[in-house]
């Protein structure tokens, strides 16, 4: 069996942060990327995937991108189910990456780079994923 995803992209907002009650990083962004076709309109037609990382890359993400940059994402893809606030199951759909790649950013830093950074690390253990969704209220972490 195989479950990887590589999603070429730009980030809709700024990476955010958070640690699980174990004190492990997780950072959330969500990267737009085109489809390779146009809409009935002659429209660009995008999707807007969310994207979760883990420990060291979590903390590299969060200091190195924002809003706008572009970003390759290698990870594998992840549903889960969760009860909202109001005692409604929902699912949600993310992307759990084990490689995040810089494609663009600041002159100054691709340049002395010599291209994208890349940040990697260790796919982490589900029971860390399930930890991340035991907030006291329920709902999503992030």
């Amino acid at each position: 069996m195989l479950n990887m995803v590589i999603l070429i992209g730009r980030l809709t907002r700024d990476p955010e942060l958070r640690y699980t009650p174990n004190g492990h990083p997780v950072a959330s962004f969500t990267v737009a990327v085109d489809r390779p076709f146009r809409g009935q309109n002659g429209e660009k037609q995008t999707d807007f995937i969310d994207v979760v990382t883990w420990r060291k890359i979590a903390e590299q993400v969060t200091q190195s991108l924002g809003k706008g940059r572009m970003v390759a994402v290698e990870g594998r893809l992840q549903i889960r189910s969760y009860d909202d606030r109001n005692g409604v199951r929902r699912k949600a759909s993310e992307i759990v990456a084990n490689l995040v790649k810089f494609l663009d950013g600041p002159k100054q830093a691709v340049d002395e780079a010599g291209g994208g950074a890349e940040v990697t690390e260790i796919p982490a253990e589900e029971s860390e994923v399930a930890a991340a969704g035991a907030g006291d209220d329920g709902d999503v972490p992030f």
